[in-house]
């Protein structure tokens, strides 16, 4: 009977974070007003050069226009690390290319970015520990 329980709670306990809140998440705080210190805007933290080149509203504090500007500038980062590394970049990587591009695209990440970039990689994997690995098991090796 617990047993029978504890697989029917699965479900509800096992979450993945996408990348995209995942990134709002540490960024911001889902904060569509901050300004980050070198100006960055949205609660992705794009700077101005960088938003102005993708949209030319001002609307920074819009979640879903800001979500569309960042996704803009994240595909073409992606695509350029995918034709230099012949392969999709891991969560890791993705957010290094979000933070540090240059970095990320020379494959030299510095310490700071690279402490980052497993924050984030957490945030998108959190699932994969204990309730995940019952997910995987036989019922009855659970017990």
């Amino acid at each position: 009977m617990r047993l029978a329980l504890l697989l029917s709670l699965i479900p509800m306990l096992s979450f993945v974070m996408d990348r995209m809140t995942a990134l709002s998440m540490l960024e911001t705080g889902d904060d569509d007003g901050m300004v980050g210190r070198a100006g960055e805007i949205s609660r992705y933290q794009v700077m101005k050069n960088e938003w102005k080149a993708v949209t030319p509203s001002r609307n920074y504090t819009d979640p879903n226009l800001a979500k569309q500007v960042a996704l803009k500038i994240l595909d073409q980062r992606l695509q350029r690390f995918e034709s230099i590394y012949k392969r999709p970049a891991t969560d890791f990587e993705f957010y290094a290319l979000w933070n540090a591009p240059g970095q990320a695209l020379n494959g030299r990440i510095s310490r700071v970015v690279a402490e980052r970039s497993q924050r984030f990689a957490n945030l998108c994997s959190w699932n994969n520990g204990p309730v995940a690995s019952l997910k995987t098991r036989p019922a009855e090796s659970i017990f």
